[in-house]
């Protein structure tokens, strides 16, 4: 159920949480988290301020949908059918609840509006099943047992999928990422309420792209270097072989160390190839996306079926230096 916006969750990767109630600030707040390469938000109906207070989150909602058409704005702590009623209105495109309403639920598939009730426990699980949903939030996340927990859950549920919210840091952001049965994360350290209330977009940016960073876990895997045979190859192995990067000899190749391969024929690119490690190919296919690189599908490596399971490894179409650039998961 919710395919489509379960696809583009996990795109996004990373949905700051946010708490703000003053519309004349949520332009400039979602200009910055765009900035820092974030395209997602959950606004949350946190408020001691009663009636007004939603209201004025509800217009927070319509204002970013209005300023960016093309960020996806959820509604968060919706927990209450009126809530989910309220959210919609303002153009929320999927609703969050910090625990497992039926009503909410209920309410929101009888309208089509895509739902992530939050669970941490397998009896929870069950009744979300029940419900037909199949991608839920882990709240609170470090609380509940962290990677832990949702370790031990995708045994006896290999088909969920959870949005992990609750004590999530810069810091922590990639051990959740390497889970399996992660489909996104959520938090607010780029989001503080003393940042949004003091106006410091800037400093908002700069935190959200260290978060971007943090989530597509980019690192160096090797550089890639084309040779014009067996014998220049074995060559360029033995000069490395000196500086401690001792070769591996393989039908194509040879691996000097981990950091360097050695192509025996020229292979991709004028010069060779650099990869690149990622916590998720596709989710980095979306990001480098927005800077004109796309993905050369006829390199394409899957785990399982072809279109239908997760992506292994692939090269992008924009060479840097004469080395053409690939992502392989880690």
């Amino acid at each position: 159920m919710f395919e489509s916006m379960n696809e583009e969750i996990e795109k996004a990767g990373l949905i700051p949480v946010v708490t703000i109630d003053r519309p004349e600030k949520a332009e400039k707040l979602a200009a910055a988290l765009i900035k820092g390469g974030i395209r997602a938000v959950e606004i949350t109906f946190r408020t001691t301020d009663g009636q007004a207070g939603l209201e004025r989150i509800a217009e927070c909602i319509r204002v970013v949908n209005r300023a960016h058409p093309d960020m996806l704005v959820g509604a968060g702590t919706v927990i209450n059918a009126a809530l989910a009623q309220k959210a919609a209105a303002a153009g929320a495109k999927f609703i969050v609840s910090p625990g497992f309403n039926p009503e909410t639920v209920d309410y929101c598939i009888s309208e089509s509006i895509p739902v992530y009730p939050g669970v941490n426990c397998a009896s929870q699980i069950e009744a979300a099943l029940g419900k037909g949903l199949s991608v839920l939030k882990f709240f609170p996340a470090e609380a509940s047992g962290g990677v832990r927990t949702l370790n031990a859950l995708g045994g006896p549920f290999p088909g969920v999928r959870f949005m992990a919210t609750g004590g999530i840091t810069e810091q922590n952001i990639g051990e959740y990422m390497k889970c399996g049965n992660i489909i996104s994360v959520g938090g607010s350290w780029m989001v503080k309420e003393p940042l949004i209330a003091e106006e410091k977009w800037d400093e908002i940016t700069a935190i959200s792209k260290k978060a971007v960073n943090a989530m597509l876990g980019f690192s160096f895997a090797h550089v890639g270097i084309n040779f014009d045979g067996d014998a220049a190859a074995s060559e360029g192995a033995a000069v490395l072989g000196l500086f401690g990067y001792e070769g591996t000899e393989n039908p194509a190749s040879w691996f000097c160390g981990d950091s360097f391969e050695l192509m025996k024929k020229n292979g991709r690119g004028v010069h060779g190839h650099i990869g690149f490690y990622t916590y998720n190919v596709e989710r980095a296919l979306s990001y480098l996306s927005r800077f004109g690189f796309n993905p050369v599908m006829e390199t394409a490596q899957w785990y399982g079926e072809e279109q239908k399971s997760a992506l292994k490894f692939i090269y992008l179409d924009k060479p840097v230096g004469g080395f053409e650039i690939h992502l392989k998961r880690v």
